[in-house]
């Protein structure tokens, strides 16, 4: 799934709330959002029936969770969620359009998948971020969830250099197969990279990472969207403890 997150200032006159899209306009907004900011900011070649709307087979089956501006309506960041049932329904998890994920039979009924998440671009802040994270925090503490996983995507417009120097990273510190192996339907090729190159890890999965993930296998390149996802996984009994007390798991 999609993700898109930035850093930004923050203007104190927002005011944000998190919902749940239970009704037809909300979740139009999250999609035309989604749109906004795949298609129109980042070039994805997005497969849309409508003009303006990001759509797709999975988002029927899918809770939207909206971060909206109490002083406009505004849908100002969404993400959506994918459980055992709603995957049954689809066809299966969106992340095993891009992996095979060997295990995840074993643990699919406590999962979680999260994806498409974006923010719009006038509120790319940590309070956005908040109170989005906190939102799932509760959903999966009520909804007893005990994993959450999900794709997170690193660009491609270099050619993947960018990609070989973050996953060498990655591989170092946070790469464990124990519960789930990701193999990768479209494997990103590797390369020779001189050692000084540096690159930052992307926004969103930083703040994976932080909260205590690991990725699960090397990348899978999404063509249309021209990034390599990295499958993530994130146990919340894991959790770093500074993100635990929000999760239920302190």
């Amino acid at each position: 799934m999609r993700d898109a997150l930035a850093v930004a200032e923050l203007n104190p006159g927002h005011s944000l709330h998190s919902v749940l899209a239970t009704d037809a306009a909300t979740l139009r907004a999250a999609q035309r959002l989604r749109f906004k900011v795949f298609a129109e900011e980042c070039g994805a070649q997005l497969q849309c029936t409508e003009p303006g709307i990001d759509h797709d087979r999975y988002d029927p089956f899918c809770q939207h969770l909206v971060v909206m501006d109490r002083t406009t309506g505004q849908v100002v960041a969404t993400t959506r969620l994918l459980n055992a049932e709603g995957a049954r329904r689809a066809g299966g998890f969106y992340s095993q359009s891009e992996f095979d994920l060997p295990g995840l039979a074993r643990i699919s009924a406590d999962m979680l998948e999260i994806g498409r998440t974006c923010v719009h671009p006038d509120y790319r802040n940590g309070g956005t971020i908040g109170v989005l994270w906190a939102a799932l925090a509760q959903l999966m503490k009520e909804q007893h969830y005990a994993y959450l996983m999900g794709c997170a995507s690193i660009a491609m417009e270099d050619g993947g250099i960018q990609t070989q120097v973050i996953m060498q990273r990655l591989r170092e510190r946070y790469l464990d197969r124990s519960l789930i192996e990701a193999l990768p339907r479209q494997p990103v090729p590797r390369m020779e990279i001189p050692e000084n190159v540096t690159a930052q890890l992307p926004p969103l999965l930083k703040a994976y990472m932080r909260l205590g993930a690991r990725i699960c296998g090397e990348p899978s390149w999404d063509p249309l969207f021209n990034v390599a996802d990295v499958f993530i996984l994130l146990r919340r009994e894991q959790l770093c403890p500074r993100y635990a007390r929000h999760f239920g798991a302190a």
